[in-house]
């Protein structure tokens, strides 16, 4: 499996990205999809995920409201669409694959994935 992350920028605080995560080699919806951030020098953190189904989403408390995750089956492509954006937003974003969900919906834990992304950077200036 591969995961391909891409959308990542410079934007003002207030604007909108949206990132992308391409996934190849496998069956893309019988995994659950999350994106997870990480500024240098702390630990990378959970997002938002999407479950195999699509019924199951979760967010991270920080960007509850302003962030969207959304998965297109048909173009094995995962979305993040981030609104209202702030400079504590900072991070490399990163795509991960939970090929074990199970139906139990994206786990938040990111040991828990086994595919990750190459990163994108977001920045957001103030």
């Amino acid at each position: 499996v591969q995961l391909q992350a891409f959308g990542g920028g410079l934007v003002q605080a207030g604007g909108s990205l949206r990132l992308s995560c391409v996934v190849s080699g496998r069956i893309f919806n019988s995994y659950a999809m999350s994106w997870f951030r990480q500024v240098s020098g702390k630990e990378r953190e959970f997002v938002a995920g999407i479950s195999w189904t699509g019924d199951g989403i979760e967010y991270a408390d920080s960007v509850k409201d302003r962030f969207t995750i959304s998965k297109d089956n048909a173009k094995n492509t995962v979305y993040l669409q981030m609104n209202s954006l702030k400079p504590e937003d900072t991070a490399v974003y990163y795509c991960a694959a939970d090929p074990r969900e199970y139906g139990l919906g994206p786990k938040t834990a990111d040991d828990e994935y086994d595919y990750w992304g190459q990163g994108t950077q977001v920045t957001v200036s103030s």
